[in-house]
Formats: C-alpha cells, structure tokens, sequence
C-alpha cells in the first residue's frame, strides 16, 4: 500500500514538473513570435510612468503601438493602465498624452485608466472596444516575455487576441515568472490569479 502511494505521489510529481516545462517551452516560443495581422485595435498593455512621462518600457510599447497604427494595422489604438498610490496621473493618460504628442489623431485613441493589473486592463479594453461598437479582433503590445500570458487573459474577456510584442529582451527571471503564472492561471483562471497577486 506504502509502495503504490509513493508511486502515485511520484507520477504527480513528474507530471507536475512534465507541465511547467511543457509551459516554460510555450512561454518562450510565444516570446518569440510577432503577430500584426489586420485588427480592429491595438491595445497597449500599460507600465510605470513617472509623473506623466511614460518609463522607458512604456515608451517602448508606445512606440511601437504607434509604428503598427502608422502601418494600418489597426485604426484604433487603446492604452491602458491606472495608478500607483501617490501618483498624479494614469499609466493610460501618460500613454494617451504621449501618442498624441507623435501624432496620432484623437480620434483613434482610447485610454483606460482603471486597471491595475493585465486582466483588469484587458477586460476594461474589452468593455471599451464593445462600447465604441468595434470588433474584438485586438493586436496586443506588451514585452516578450508577457505575450502568452496576455493572450490567454485576453480570450478569456472575450477578445481575439494576437500579440505583437517589443523589442525588449527578456530574462530567464522574467521567463520563469510568466512560466508560473501562465501554469496557475491556466488551471484556475486568469480572473482569479488576478485576486491573488
């Protein structure tokens, strides 16, 4: 009996461990891939802004959210993302001000400035698109690493979601860290590991 429970224990154990590499690989590949098939609207995932100056990261997503609207992949541009405690403006505003500032038009860009997380951000970016009555075929920019993450949280919402990503490298840290919550929130749900980080 001691015996079959240790086989047991052990065959959950490799299939446990067969899972997050399995996941780890699929991570890694989706960092890799480059999406900018037509869509109804590119969606920036926000990042840190400092006092209404958009960080380098975000920076980075704006610019080529911006490169992709200028190639006509989209006719809309959503950005995303709300505040820290303390701070005076919203990831969303800053990305709004900035796009504005390198010439696009007003009228394609939306801003959303609520979320404070990647599910938040895209479920209120679907509510958006529903809103203004455009389709759910969305390109997500985001950085590498984060790509397969996002679009299983954005198919989730109910947006069809390809990911178009920076330049940015990403770490074997940052890898890992996605490998996890891509491997929990696949098995539980984005919308709930949301409630959890």
């Amino acid at each position: 009996m001691i015996r079959w429970a240790v086989r047991l224990a052990l065959g959950v154990v490799a299939l446990g461990v067969l899972y997050v590499g399995v996941t780890f690989v699929q991570v890694w590949h989706a960092a890799r891939q480059d999406d900018t098939s037509a869509a109804s609207a590119i969606v920036v995932m926000g990042a840190a802004q400092w006092n209404g100056v958009p960080s380098p990261v975000l920076r980075s997503r704006l610019d080529h959210a911006a490169a992709l609207y200028e190639q006509g992949v989209a006719p809309l541009v959503v950005v995303t993302g709300g505040k820290q405690p303390g701070d005076e403006f919203t990831q969303g505003q800053s990305g709004y001000q900035y796009l504005r500032d390198v010439g696009l038009p007003d009228e394609a860009l939306k801003v959303e400035v609520g979320g404070t997380n990647s599910y938040e951000e895209l479920a209120a970016s679907a509510v958006i698109l529903r809103q203004a009555q455009v389709g759910d075929d969305v390109i997500v920019v985001t950085d590498p690493y984060h790509a397969m993450r996002v679009e299983g949280i954005a198919g989730e919402v109910g947006l069809d979601a390809h990911v178009s990503p920076t330049e940015a490298s990403s770490s074997l840290r940052s890898l890992a860290r996605e490998t996890a919550a891509v491997a929990v929130g696949r098995i539980i749900g984005y919308r709930r590991l949301s409630n959890l980080l």
